[in-house]
């Protein structure tokens, strides 16, 4: 269990989280949706430990997060951000391979380099230049190694966390429901899986629990079929919508069961 207690945050004289208090649990995916700007992704990187609140605290199980050497942070937990830019021509194993370093032996590492490249659908890649890759592929490849980066984590660490800001944005329809899929998987293994997703509909089909904010500030908590009502849009989004209701024209709908592999 992750748990954030009264955390705010602001840039120069903007409050980006106001006394967010929540928990993030193993197990579920918790999915994050609100509108651009409501603090999503400084909140993720604040429980990442990736940048300190201005006040309150992140702590992983009873460990503040600010208490944890960078080392021990890197075994307990994986970031996928929503863009990667990379300054030198690494290949795509060698991308992998750095969520990796100091894991096991050589032959240890290479078997799990070469399930992370299987499981994001990125091992014909495995020698291409990671530059030359279109966004969609370069975001398969992060993913490669970030589960790498997990796997390596799980040799030492019983509980792991996984974060996803944005996931999906970059992908095609089939690598979108993988990666979802392999995050539904993880998080059935007892990972606890933070998404931050703006498609709501993979939102409500892939998250165990929607968390959605709002002006920095959680406004509503709960499985999806509670937080996801015409209200909340309008609250949220500020968007005239029914939910539920059926378009006018053709229209296509996540399926959990039907996800592709990653």
């Amino acid at each position: 269990m992750i748990t954030v207690r009264n955390v705010s945050k602001s840039y120069e004289d903007t409050v980006v989280l106001d006394d967010v208090s929540c928990e993030i649990p193993r197990s579920v995916i918790t999915a994050l949706i609100g509108p651009n700007g409501a603090g999503k992704s400084t909140l993720l990187k604040i429980l990442a430990g990736e940048i300190a609140p201005a006040s309150g605290s992140v702590l992983y199980g009873d460990t503040p997060v600010s208490a944890m050497p960078p080392w021990r942070l890197a075994m307990k937990r994986a970031v996928l951000p929503q863009s990667v830019q990379l300054a030198f021509p690494f290949t795509v194993a060698e991308v992998v391979r750095l969520g990796l370093d100091g894991a096991g032996s050589a032959a240890e590492r290479l078997d799990m380099m070469r399930r992370a490249l299987a499981a994001a659908d990125v091992a014909h890649l495995a020698a291409r230049n990671y530059q030359t890759l279109s966004g969609g592929e370069q975001q398969r490849v992060q993913f490669a190694r970030v589960l790498g980066q997990l796997m390596a984590g799980g040799r030492s660490e019983k509980h792991l966390a996984l974060f996803l800001d944005e996931p999906v944005s970059s992908l095609d329809l089939r690598h979108q429901l993988g990666l979802l899929e392999h995050g539904r998987r993880l998080a059935r293994e007892g990972v606890a899986v933070f998404a931050i997703l703006h498609d709501l509909n993979l939102a409500a089909a892939y998250g165990d629990r929607l968390v959605a904010m709002k002006g920095g500030a959680i406004v509503a908590d709960g499985p999806p079929r509670v937080v996801l009502t015409d209200a909340l849009l309008r609250e949220v989004f500020d968007v005239q919508l029914k939910v539920g209701a059926v378009p006018a024209g053709p229209f296509v709908l996540p399926h959990p069961a039907a996800g592709a592999a990653a």
